[in-house]
């Protein structure tokens, strides 16, 4: 038999780019992967912190009303320095009315923390509504 000395040579050319452009997949979609874990890590964390600046305008909206001598409603945005976050407060009286000998007034109060512009991957916005009576 003649045969050609190198007639199976080429071979493992096509095998070891086939098994190069695999592991090249594989490691795309680890790091997409990753980075998908890391930004919804930090957007839960971001949410927590979004909760609590609400809360703190409700705090806040909260304390106004009771210190205040005559019962009133403050509707503004509380003096928080709470970066990234904006708080925006809302506060809403009811009508008085006598419960025995006392006037009673109930305050609706909508908090609101954002930070980030709507439809970006940083967006983050939490809301906390509280009712009380003074």
């Amino acid at each position: 038999m003649n045969r050609p000395p190198h007639a199976e040579s080429g071979f493992v050319l096509p095998t070891a780019i086939f098994l190069l452009v695999v592991l090249a997949a594989l490691a795309t979609y680890m790091v997409s992967l990753s980075r998908t874990s890391h930004i919804s890590s930090a957007l839960d964390i971001q949410g927590a912190r979004a909760y609590q600046a609400a809360r703190a305008g409700v705090e806040w909206a909260a304390w106004q009303a009771i210190q205040n001598p005559v019962p009133s409603c403050v509707a503004a945005s509380p003096p928080l320095i709470l970066p990234p976050f904006s708080v925006d407060v809302s506060c809403i009286p009811s009508v008085p009315y006598n419960d025995g000998a006392d006037v009673v007034v109930v305050y609706q109060i909508t908090s609101t923390a954002t930070s980030g512009l709507p439809g970006e991957v940083d967006y983050v916005e939490r809301q906390i509504q509280a009712s009380f009576s003074k």
